[in-house]
């Protein structure tokens, strides 16, 4: 199954992501992640990558599209993957098209009140950098390695207002989605769980 998933920041689909492609056994293609690890290791799309994030804009289309593409062209992506965190716009969503046939284009949706709240309680470990949240730590410490956390700077609830308000994801993706009959929203739910009971019954749908 090739999915993409949808939503704004803090909804919770990169944790649904995890949890699909546990179940699925697909790779997880996020571009925040391979942004992140390009900016940490200081590669030279780290750098251009890191001038358009500090700003709080996007990462032009034409970059991230050829990065999407190439490691959608990877064998580890031949029988699926999902897609998170794109894409964003339209012309992303067309150029997608014109690669790869998507199989659903699940959203994951949250209020912007709750997303606050949860974001402003997201954490990152300094060992292993799970993003993590305050009610999932064991003794303040992240619950998968025990390594340090800290509070990234646009968790914080004056800058994720600025996200949310940049980063909302446009009508015209959507309705792209309706369109071919791919789309479906869920509601994330109080946990993680049983959010992803919601999802896994479209997912098994898909299942051949």
């Amino acid at each position: 199954m090739k999915i993409v998933l949808l939503g704004p920041p803090g909804s919770g689909k990169g944790t649904q992501a995890e949890l699909i492609c546990s179940k699925y056994n697909l790779p997880h293609i996020s571009t925040g992640d391979i942004f992140r690890s390009n900016i940490a290791n200081k590669t030279q799309l780290g750098l251009k990558v890191k001038q358009y994030i500090d700003s709080g804009s996007l990462v032009p289309d034409e970059l991230t599209i050829s990065i999407v593409k190439d490691r959608l062209s990877q064998d580890d992506c031949k029988n699926g993957f999902v897609l998170d965190g794109f894409p964003r716009v339209l012309n992303q969503a067309k150029q997608l098209d014109s690669f790869v046939k998507i199989d659903k284009a699940i959203m994951i949706d949250l209020s912007d009140d709750e997303i606050i709240n949860r974001l402003s309680k997201r954490r990152m470990c300094k060992k292993c950098s799970n993003p993590t949240h305050l009610d999932w730590l064991v003794d303040g410490k992240c619950e998968k390695c025990g390594g340090e956390v800290y509070i990234r700077n646009d968790d914080s609830p004056e800058t994720i207002k600025a996200r949310l308000e940049k980063q909302k994801l446009p009508q015209d993706v959507i309705d792209f989605y309706v369109e071919k009959g791919l789309f479906v929203k869920i509601n994330s739910l109080s946990t993680k769980q049983e959010t992803f009971i919601e999802v896994d019954k479209i997912l098994k749908s898909l299942v051949k």
